[in-house]
């Protein structure tokens, strides 16, 4: 009696173990808000390497705030979108962060139009458009109309 009782919560443990997991076909955008993604910078013409560059420079701009725990930068035809996670702490401080990037950002590249957004859809959107540009099927033009998209959503919402 106590080896079909032992038997059966066996199968069913095993079961419950054997159904519960995912696999690997998660994609970085669905776990992009419950943990730290860290995309590189996107950048849609990478014809010129001042481009690649600069988007790696405002990366690492965003990487000096102790504020900011993960951030996805692309850089479009005429707009930068920078949208990033703020840790926990400093959820009071998200408007000040947010001024003071964007301050510091336009300081460094004058001629830049910087889109600027602490937003989880935002950030969201940004990550899934990267993913998006990573196959060669879509094209630049589409990536930019996304990207415009985005930076208007973000406009609706302030």
């Amino acid at each position: 009696m106590r080896f079909v009782r032992f038997s059966a919560i066996l199968i069913c443990t095993g079961l419950l173990f054997g159904c519960g997991t995912k696999g690997d076909d998660t994609k970085k955008s669905e776990l992009a808000l419950i943990k730290t993604t860290n995309p590189s910078p996107s950048v849609l013409d990478h014809r010129t390497e001042k481009n690649v560059d600069m988007a790696e420079g405002i990366k690492e701009e965003i990487q000096n705030y102790k504020e900011i725990y993960d951030a996805a930068i692309i850089k479009g035809d005429k707009d930068i979108l920078v949208a990033y996670k703020v840790k926990h702490m400093y959820r009071f401080q998200m408007k000040k962060i947010e001024k003071d990037l964007k301050k510091k950002l336009e300081k460094k590249y004058p001629d830049e139009k910087f889109t600027i957004s602490s937003d989880y859809k935002i950030f969201l959107e940004a990550v899934r458009l990267q993913e998006k540009m990573k196959n060669p099927d879509f094209s630049r033009k589409e990536a930019n109309k996304k990207l415009q998209d985005i930076i208007k959503l973000q406009q609706e919402m302030t």
